[in-house]
């Protein structure tokens, strides 16, 4: 920090006499939201923020993060919580401080762009329920998509925070797209929509700290909206980076309590406390009240989580980010895919072609939803090309990235992938150039039908028209329509300290415990067997209490394979391999079907096979329906991303073998043609 801003500190206790700062650098806190987003999977529930809330309340905090962003998605997929509840009830321990949320414009809190009605009447409950400020972003700054959000938001006397997505093409700021007069024309569009406050939106932990300096500088010098410097920790830069901003005048920063810090989170708030301690910049701060504050959360609230944590790596940081760009939850999602589908050895070949596919779709920012649009595609582009072409399944989220849905791209996108993408795309083979929502019929009214009977409210409404197969789930477990799976049910800190000492027992070797309890003596029935399991070989002693045992005929079976049938025998068994079912090791589960040869001639049976994991949206087709080779049968998601599948052979759909909502391995049996 300068000369300039320092102010003279002699013996001063932190407590006592300590110097209002002229210019005190605003903090907005992120730990509800993008803190365990980005370093727990959005898994936080509401049950455990509320330990802290009220303490959290008296930080002094500009506003805190509670909202938005995949909170929505999780909270009512995976949690089984209704998202709306989170914010109503921490309006009853947080009285003070503003609550924001991370509103993705006109794709909301989702992953495509929705209607009109949609986006109006989501805002509208947004305020209702309790939001105070809309940090606003479009993953393709095109602006045009905040039209229907944001008058909304003035309207209902709300704070609009407009973003502007940092990306790069290069190492630091510059080149062909990203250079300093794009973030001022951004900003300057953001302050003709008239803007509350400008935030720079650093998803991957990309800006440096002279380069943040600079942007900063010119911001300040061409824009009156005060500016927020939002910025990841992934690559390691973000500490530097947020004193390098606050230097060059940033009024606002984020961060988070140090325990959801780091990582591929955010810079922690306690260091950057005490560096400005004392400085005309001096936050105003008790230290000790945020040490009180981690206490809590490292001894009552972590512990619940650290099994989400990713503790193959040592380095808290990824240099690799510097070089691929890739968001922190954009790589894990891939890492996560490719070893779902056993191909975790083609990582490195995702890293190469990810700059191909983000060039041929417009240089586009990779933040949600576009990271996952370019991540997922770059993933099928590695598994399924070939020699002789590229592009072979395109999801249909880069369909309608093509034809213009999601907005206008920093760059044209490649002539030929575009082609190629709308070749039959239902909407029409000619990108748009208009508003997206333009295109978009109203989905409201529909979305009420479909849920008529079981949405209690509009917000229950909302929750459908959002996420129409995983919110009608959520719903019915909501309203006890279908029992709530134990997978998404809260596990209390006891339960998770039983947990914690079997996995210690297991690793020490211990998790079967000796029985204490004396032998008794062995009778003239005891039997010896050999076991063997795959390569290890056991011999155990068999002795059945009573004294008659029963015989167990072990008969040989093709493929492999035996049938242990009981017999009743009225004497001791002969001396042969024999054994009761606790001594026959079980039978392996069947291999997971092979895709089948395409039907050579009428009659013959051809299974489709998911190509992915993932979970299915929806058939196109049903059981008795004809179809024809490439017709699309089945809607595959995979990372949030759809997949249109063709049939593999003309036929009849004789089978389908799973329903909408299910969740699906690579190579699962989809459908049978006949």
């Amino acid at each position: 920090m300068s000369d300039h801003n320092q102010v003279k500190i002699t013996s001063m206790n932190y407590s006592e006499d300590r110097p209002s700062a002229k210019d005190p650098v605003k903090i907005e806190d992120l730990t509800f939201r993008d803190g365990h987003q980005s370093i727990f999977a959005t898994r936080g529930r509401t049950e455990d923020m509320i330990p802290v809330a009220e303490r959290m309340d008296e930080v002094g905090f500009w506003a805190m993060e509670i909202w938005g962003g995949a909170t929505f998605d999780t909270m009512h997929r995976f949690l089984n919580e209704d998202p709306w509840e989170r914010i109503r009830t921490l309006k009853r321990y947080i009285k003070k401080t503003p609550f924001s949320m991370l509103l993705r414009a006109q794709n909301l809190v989702g992953y495509r762009n929705y209607a009109d009605d949609v986006a109006t009447a989501f805002v509208e409950r947004s305020v209702a329920n309790g939001i105070d400020i809309f940090r606003t972003f479009d993953a393709l700054n095109d602006y045009r998509n905040f039209e229907t959000v944001v008058p909304v938001i003035k309207k209902s006397g709300k704070h609009f925070q407009g973003c502007i997505c940092y990306s790069l093409t290069e190492p630091r700021m510059g080149g062909e797209v990203y250079d300093l007069d794009y973030y001022i024309r951004k900003a300057k569009d953001l302050e003709a929509m008239n803007a509350d406050s400008i935030c720079i939106k650093d998803m991957a932990g990309l800006i440096a700290p002279y380069d943040v300096y600079a942007v900063v500088k010119a911001l300040k010098g061409a824009v009156k909206p005060p500016i927020h410097l939002h910025s990841h920790f992934t690559s390691g830069m973000s500490s530097m980076s947020i004193l390098k901003a606050i230097e060059a005048g940033v009024d606002i920063v984020d961060t988070c309590m140090t325990p959801y810090a780091f990582r591929t989170s955010h810079a922690a708030i306690e260091p950057l406390v005490m560096a400005l301690l004392g400085t005309n910049r001096d936050t105003g701060f008790d230290i000790k009240h945020l040490g009180g504050i981690n206490e809590i959360l490292e001894r009552d609230i972590l512990p619940k989580y650290k099994h989400l944590l990713d503790d193959t790596k040592i380095s808290i940081i990824d240099i690799n980010v510097l070089l691929h760009q890739t968001p922190g939850g954009m790589l894990s999602n891939l890492v996560n895919q490719l070893r779902e589908m056993d191909a975790l050895d083609k990582i490195d070949a995702v890293y190469e072609e990810l700059p191909k596919v983000r060039k041929d779709l417009g240089q586009i920012p990779l933040v949600t939803p576009t990271s996952q649009i370019v991540g997922i595609q770059t993933v099928n582009n590695v598994l399924f090309d070939d020699e002789n072409e590229r592009y072979k399944m395109i999801t249909d989220q880069v369909k309608d990235l093509c034809y213009g849905l999601y907005g206008t791209t920093a760059i044209p996108i490649n002539p030929q992938v575009q082609k190629k993408a709308l070749s039959g795309y239902h909407r029409g083979e000619e990108p748009i150039n208009c508003r997206p929502a333009e295109v978009l019929e109203p989905e409201l009214e529909k979305a009420k039908e479909d849920v008529s009977g079981l949405a209690a409210d509009f917000d229950d409404t909302l929750i459908y028209a959002l996420y129409p197969v995983t919110g009608k789930r959520f719903l019915k477990w909501k309203y006890g329509k279908d029992e709530v799976p134990d997978e998404v049910k809260p596990k209390t800190l006891e339960a998770v300290k039983v947990e914690q000492k079997l996995i210690q027992k297991a690793k020490a070797g211990q998790l079967v415990e000796k029985n204490e309890k004396d032998a008794p003596p062995k009778s003239e029935n005891l039997r010896t067997f050999n076991v063997f399991v795959e390569d290890e070989h056991f011999e155990i002693g068999v002795d059945e209490v009573g004294g008659l045992s029963r015989v167990y005929d072990i008969r040989p079976m093709p493929a492999q394979e035996q049938v242990v049938s009981p017999i009743t025998a009225p004497a001791p068994a002969p001396p042969v391999v024999q054994a009761p079912p606790q001594a026959v090791p079980p039978k392996p589960a069947a291999p997971k079907p092979a895709p089948a040869p395409a039907a050579a001639e009428s009659g013959d049976e051809t299974s489709m096979i998911a190509p992915m994991p993932g979970m299915i949206v929806r058939y196109e087709k049903q059981v008795e329906d004809t179809v024809t080779e490439g017709e699309i049968v089945v809607i595959l998601e995979a990372m949030k991303m759809e997949n249109a599948l063709p049939a593999p052979a003309n036929g009849t759909i004789k089978e389908i073998n799973f329903g909408v909502g299910d969740s699906v391995a690579k190579n699962d049996v989809l459908c049978i043609i006949a």
